[in-house]
């Protein structure tokens, strides 16, 4: 696979990511554009290093930016860049065999929502701790959106969300198992205590974008489990296709990214970031005493030591200053900036007598 295109990823920014139904009115405006795509595919691929350097030329050749993931399984990205860039992408990755039957979502922003390009190799895609599966081979039964309905309101069905904690806490769907996960690595533990083959016949389970839900269901397949289903195209395609007075999800869903959360209409919900903590905060967190931008919250206060505090306060610091010189604090663009100050404070001091 020749190399060509992968840049310095970058992680979204507070940019508005929207669906393909308004795309058509935003062109009409003439709103620039950046297009996002996130895909995903458990493949076996026997030379992740080579495949690391030609994804990376190919990101940096032609300006794309956000994370992809690569190891002996599969890979799992989520890039960002201009519409022709995109589709070079896309037609780049199917030049390999491999990669074929890879499936794409795409979303929409006006802004570039990643600072830099990443290809990062890991031993799982997503993480789960169970070597030996085969997802490609043993994940349960896919579900279309349009038929997810039917299936969950089947009173044999067992409905469990495998998403962690702080995510089902901001949405989930009707009568779903809250597994009460910090991480998808203490998922088999669930498993092993919570479900029972003899008992819990049909299984359904969901994630945000699918890819959690193929390694889960192949999980329970392995221990023995019957009949085992997840959603296709997890939680944001149900989103994207079910009209809102025909959905069964409650809340808005959590999202790896500054939009922290979308509602059913796929646009950024109600909720910020913690940006000590990560973790998402709605309204009541917000105006919590514990609550210091860029430093604190509820969820995270007791957890911090003084001197991590008084780290992230600065760190805090220099992203307003940044942001009054109409800079990034982070990234690859904000390398630039801070060569270009030094630059400057060099030059003045030269010319000082």
């Amino acid at each position: 696979m020749a190399p060509a295109l992968f840049s310095q990823m970058e992680q979204f920014r507070l940019s508005l990511a929207i669906s393909e139904k308004v795309v058509r009115s935003m062109v009409q405006n003439e709103a620039v554009l950046f297009v996002i795509t996130s895909f995903y595919l458990f493949v076996k691929i026997d030379e992740p290093v080579k495949l690391q350097k030609a994804c990376i030329q190919f990101m940096l050749e032609n300006q794309l930016k956000g994370t992809m993931l690569i190891a002996t399984e599969g890979l799992n990205a989520t890039v960002a860049g201009q519409r022709e860039s995109i589709d070079a992408l896309h037609d780049w990755l199917h030049l390999d065999i491999r990669f074929t039957h890879l499936k794409y979502k795409k979303s929409y922003s006006k802004n570039m929502p990643f600072l830099r390009a990443k290809v990062k190799l890991k031993t799982e895609i997503v993480t789960l701790g169970q070597p030996g599966l085969d997802p490609g081979r043993q994940a349960g039964t896919y579900v279309k959106p349009e038929d997810w309905n039917q299936l969950i309101q089947s009173p044999d069905v067992t409905l469990v969300d495998t998403r962690n904690d702080y995510e089902v806490q901001i949405g989930t769907f009707q009568n779903a198992i809250n597994p009460n996960t910090a991480s998808f690595r203490e998922f088999p533990e669930f498993a092993k205590t919570e479900l029972d083959p003899k008992i819990h016949k049909k299984v359904a389970m969901f994630c945000t974008g699918g890819i959690r839900c193929e390694k889960s269901t192949a999980y329970l397949n392995s221990l023995g489990f019957e009949a085992v289903y997840h959603l296709d195209g997890g939680i944001l395609q149900y989103l994207e296709d079910i009209p809102e007075s025909e959905s069964l999800w409650q809340g808005e869903c959590f999202v790896f990214d500054e939009r922290v959360a979308v509602n059913h209409r796929l646009q950024p919900g109600g909720y910020q970031q913690c940006h000590a903590c990560r973790l998402p905060l709605n309204e009541t967190d917000l105006g919590s005493a514990d609550y210091v931008k860029g430093v604190s919250c509820p969820h995270c206060v007791s957890k911090t030591t003084q001197a991590q505090r008084a780290r992230f306060l600065e760190r805090e610091k220099q992203v307003q200053l940044a942001n009054a010189r109409g800079q990034t604090h982070i990234g690859s663009e904000a390398k630039i900036h801070q060569q270009q100050n030094r630059i400057t404070k060099q030059q003045l001091k030269s010319q000082q007598p």
